[in-house]
């Protein structure tokens, strides 16, 4: 797990100061990698490569980066390759390793391999490669670790974080089209971000310079093949053969592995899975709210502990510590993204970096296996619409009124979104439906011009997701959703993943986003996944013998909620008011302050209306704001990142 960074001209010109530049990304990305760093210029000097390292695999010096191969090859990485012991064993012959890194595996197979190589990859990456004037640069399947790249004057430079391509950009300005795309669902649908000219290299994509040009590509997909010969108990065995192999692979590391533990069923079975591995710390990681009790999930989190013999290291947040980290929180994450969930992720990694340096997470489990209330939600509509019309028996999976009902507890705390779902568009066209449930602009009118920005040009992005036939044959509503969230919101909960670990020079890894078991779940029918409504069935089934009843019998799990409405109505309120009285926080361009003022404290509990205003109007002062500083750290004698 590292940072990487690097400069290439696309027209094979000199690069003025470039070891300069260079060490100026360095900078900027330094936090993600604490044991060393790294600069490399090709001849000519028309391009270069940093790196900062965070040890994990090969911990001695000959895993340092940028790493040079025995054919002249350069690359700078960033990621786990976890199944280079298989692959240096099919690379050996026709490759001399000089290190045991997975860094070098990464040269051997793409020299074996050429572009073919990508997809024999399972872990988290992002890479560069330069051998003689091929360039290659890939991210990962699913977008677990970050690439971003800006082309400025015909030089391309890309880096881990935006922040290390902001000293490059003419200005630093907002996309407007990011940003509508973010006001709606609080993340990106495409390569674009909040960052006007800075792109992202999409999950299962490749860029190449190819005369000149930058090319991406994409090299992987996930397409939702429906496999209706087998049994449950089939699909149970396979998913179990095909997770532990996940963990067999995810718990390779030369330093011990602790693990995330949120009071649910996704990171808690994989924690308590983890302990069988002789490389497990067991130590687990949770984050809980003494102040508000409503939050606190701590108790859960200690069942899981308890049951799995496991040492629970836990931090007490309270709204002081968000007035003391939000602006580090929201520098680390490069633009505002997801929702408030950051902010204690944030504090949580903190506390497991003062004991590992490798943690394991659950991301992933919602998207795969189905495990968002939205999704009953949105079946209890259409078992309506299924029932009234008699067609309830027509298609390859329809869940009835008759099985949907005693699942419906477990939307007892969503009733304000029940209301409003079903007062607006009722019987809709199913892609209008699912946009609606997932909508964070309804209770921002008045705080935002939104006569500025192109709504139908989000509209018309997300229903090309959501209307896939290329992923989704439509056999199921279900597929529809989890497709979606898939390709779109759960990159936006890797970044948070990634930025609020990273920000502590802590590897997070997520055993679930394994391709093998990715592709395989992808096959499973969604009246086994989803039975009668039942969310997450087939995964909550499989961790029963792992977990305890009382986290298992849960029907009040949400995510990673915060007490953002108690705390801005009452001990920050002042802090809140501050942010937005200055001058320049009244004159952003698409929002309107007075109102955003005004109407603040009123969103309702789990409102992600104040998480949003305030994550856009922060991330504003510390880039916009501040560009200068970014810019002049070209011209320093001394190179060092703004101070946060």
């Amino acid at each position: 797990m590292c940072g990487i960074a690097g400069i290439l001209s696309l027209d094979g010109m000199q690069i003025d100061r470039i070891e300069h530049k260079l060490k100026v990304m360095n900078a900027l990305i330094a936090h993600r990698g604490p044991d060393g760093q790294g600069i490399w210029v090709a001849p000519g000097s028309a391009a270069g490569f940093a790196h900062r390292r965070l040890s994990i695999i090969d911990l001695s010096e000959h895993g340092a980066q940028p790493m040079m191969g025995n054919d002249g090859s350069c690359i700078t990485f960033n990621g786990e390759i976890y199944n280079y012991r298989e692959l240096r064993e099919q690379l050996k012959e026709g490759w001399t390793f000089r290190t045991q890194s997975d860094t070098e595996t990464i040269l051997a197979a793409h020299a074996r391999w050429g572009g073919d190589f990508l997809d024999r990859l399972r872990g988290m990456f992002s890479f560069a490669i330069l051998k003689d004037n091929e360039f290659i640069a890939a991210r990962d399947h699913f977008g677990i670790k970050p690439f971003y790249y800006a082309i400025v004057d015909r030089v391309l430079y890309f880096a881990s974080e935006c922040k290390a391509l902001l000293p490059f950009l003419p200005e630093i300005e907002t996309d407007p089209s990011a940003l509508a795309e973010y006001l709606t669902f609080q993340y990106q649908v495409g390569d674009k971000n909040l960052f006007k000219d800075v792109y992202t290299l999409l999950p299962g994509h490749a860029l190449r310079i190819r005369n000149g040009e930058v090319v991406v590509s994409r090299y992987w997909d996930v397409h939702y093949e429906i496999d209706y010969l087998h049994t449950p108990r089939y699909f149970q065995e396979r998913m179990d053969e095909i997770l532990q192999e996940s963990m067999d692979l995810h718990m390779r590391s030369d330093v011990p592995v602790g693990a995330y533990v949120s009071g649910g069923i996704d990171s808690s079975l994989i924690a308590s899975m983890a302990r069988s591995h002789p490389t497990a710390a067991n130590k687990v990681f949770h984050g809980k709210f003494l102040e508000a009790p409503a939050y606190d999930e701590s108790h859960h989190a200690q069942a899981v502990a308890d049951m799995a013999g496991l040492d629970l290291y836990q931090t007490a947040i309270n709204a002081s510590d968000f007035r003391d980290n939000i602006f580090k929180v929201i520098y680390h994450l490069d633009h505002p993204v997801a929702g408030p969930g950051s902010f204690p992720q944030y504090m949580v990694s903190k506390l497991a970096a003062e004991h590992v340096k490798v943690v394991l997470g659950g991301q992933g489990g919602d998207e795969i296996f189905g495990g968002y209330a939205r999704y009953l939600v949105a079946y209890l509509e259409q078992a309506l619409h299924a029932s009234i019309n008699g067609s309830q028996h027509n298609g390859n999976f329809v869940v009835t009124p008759e099985s949907i009902i005693p699942n419906l507890r477990v939307l007892q705390e969503y009733k304000p979104l029940l209301r409003q779902f079903f007062a607006n568009g009722l019987f809709g066209p199913m892609d209008e439906r699912y946009l609606s449930l997932i909508d964070r602009s309804s209770d921002m009118q008045g705080e935002v011009e939104w006569t500025q920005l192109d709504l139908q040009g989000v509209v018309e992005r997300y229903k090309s997701v959501f209307n896939s036939v290329r992923n989704v044959r439509k056999e199921a509503y279900f597929d529809s959703m989890t497709h979606f969230d898939f390709k779109c919101l759960l990159p936006a909960l890797l970044q948070v993943e990634d930025r609020m670990s990273m920000a502590h020079g802590l590897e997070a890894r997520v055993p679930f986003l394994d391709k093998a078991l990715v592709e395989f779940a992808a096959t499973i029918p969604a009246d086994i996944k989803f039975p009668g409504g039942r969310m997450k069935h087939l995964l909550k089934e499989y961790s029963r013998p792992h977990l305890p009843d009382s986290v298992m019998n849960r029907r009040d799990k949400m995510g990673f909620p915060v007490p953002l409405k108690e705390w801005f109505s009452g001990e920050l309120r002042d802090f809140i008011s501050d942010i937005f009285v200055g001058q320049r926080a009244k004159q952003r361009a698409f929002f309107n302050n007075d109102v955003i003022l005004a109407s603040f404290d009123k969103g309702g509990q789990f409102s992600r209306k104040t998480w949003g205003i305030l994550s856009l109007e922060i991330w504003q002062q510390l880039f916009h704001d501040r560009a200068a500083e970014y810019r002049n750290m070209i011209n320093a004698d001394v190179v060092s990142a703004p101070k946060i």
